[in-house]
């Protein structure tokens, strides 16, 4: 998993997390309204990297161009969730997050009160089959994923 280029084929383990926000609100207990005029929400999370950024001199030393947590609210619902510091998010909403620039990184995981996302996390351990053989958590590949054509 490190060094992971933008655009190669990956595989990898992969985590399976849903996220529900939080109302985001002022001081009085009021909901917030964003510029748009929609609901405004929190995920209780920061994310750092993206394609456009260098990983070179990104303070956590990651060794590629992809989108990871670098923050975690202690109360909030990417700590509710199960979601980690370090955690490399995979997919976000159906969204491809191996090949995104931060700017449209953070666009989509605004869009939505509900985030369903993949991530990877290094140091999740290999599970065991009764027979001895590795087997894969969740595998989530680019280069074998199948999608079913209704017609």
């Amino acid at each position: 998993m490190a060094g992971h280029n933008a655009g190669d084929p990956l595989e990898c383990f992969s985590i399976p997390i849903v996220l529900h926000k939080d109302l985001d609100r002022d001081d009085a207990g009021n909901p917030m309204i964003g510029p748009d005029g929609k609901q405004r929400y929190r995920c209780g999370f920061r994310i750092g990297g993206g394609i456009d950024q260098d990983n070179s001199k990104s303070p956590q030393g990651y060794p590629d161009k992809g989108v990871y947590v670098t923050y975690i609210h202690d109360s909030g619902p990417a700590a509710r969730c199960g979601l980690q510091v370090h955690d490399k998010l995979l997919q976000v909403n159906g969204h491809d997050f191996t090949v995104v620039t931060h700017k449209k990184a953070v666009e989509y995981i605004q869009r939505k009160p509900v985030l369903n996302m993949l991530v990877y996390r290094r140091g999740v351990p290999d599970l065991q089959r009764q027979d001895g053989q590795q087997t894969q958590f969740q595998s989530y590949s680019q280069q074998a994923q199948e999608y079913p054509i209704h017609g």
